[in-house]
């Protein structure tokens, strides 16, 4: 990979879904790079296409036109088998509704990415004490899901995002079932993530508070990236 070039750029991608007989454009010829270490926020009115152009950057879904590079790898190219090793290695995924499984602990949620990697037992558990003291949860760790507040449950699926040291972190609405307070508590460690070990982040946001988080906004309009309207910032 060029040391000038950017860690993802997309080129002339689209996709369309079909629903009954009708073909629905949701991405249209989009052109779009990102700098190894951004922080972008992707925001647009709802169906603007935000979680689409997310989920294919982070390789969950493939385009039906254009080209995804990612850290030099043209991930259009490859096979599901290939595409779901590629995700394992490279991407760390964070979800509004934090997708963690309700009979693991906080520690045995965070290790399951690691469990196919390879390591020792005496490794992951080195990897998943790391990531836990990364978002203040060392105490927590033999703690089931319930028996945690949401601000909490978001930080140990931030924690299972970042185990494997991924290039990208992909965050989908990352703040959208939190109270205001634990939403900020999760946009500070996003920031410190991104300004203390360089960690490159993408993240869909509604939330205009979330959005000034974030280095730079691309605004989806119809498909389409978009001058962002003022009020987006307000």
């Amino acid at each position: 990979m060029n040391a000038n070039a950017p860690l993802v750029a997309l080129r002339q991608v689209s996709k369309s879904y079909r629903r009954g007989s009708q073909l629905i454009r949701v991405l249209e010829n989009i052109t779009l790079d990102i700098a190894e270490g951004a922080f972008l926020a992707l925001m647009g009115p709802s169906g603007s296409g935000k979680s689409t152009l997310l989920n294919l950057i982070a390789g969950l879904d493939q385009a039906d036109e254009g080209s995804i590079l990612v850290g030099g790898v043209d991930i259009t190219a490859l096979s599901e088998t290939e595409l779901a090793r590629w995700r394992a290695s490279n991407v760390g995924f964070i979800f509004q509704f934090y997708n963690l499984i309700p009979v693991l602990t906080a520690f045995e949620n965070v290790e399951l990415p690691l469990l196919l990697s390879g390591l020792s037992k005496r490794q992951r558990r080195e990897h998943v004490a790391t990531a836990l003291s990364l978002v203040r949860l060392e105490d927590r760790l033999d703690h089931y899901p319930r028996q945690l507040s949401g601000g909490q449950q978001q930080r140990v699926a931030i924690a299972r995002a970042l185990v494997t040291d991924p290039a990208i972190l992909v965050a989908d609405e990352p703040t959208g079932d939190l109270d205001r307070t634990s939403a900020e508590e999760v946009l500070a460690l996003m920031e410190r993530f991104n300004s203390a070990i360089g960690k490159t982040i993408i993240m869909v946001t509604h939330d205009p508070r979330a959005g000034k988080r974030a280095h730079s906004i691309e605004y989806l309009d119809k498909g389409v990236l978009s001058d962002a309207p003022q009020d987006t910032l307000s």
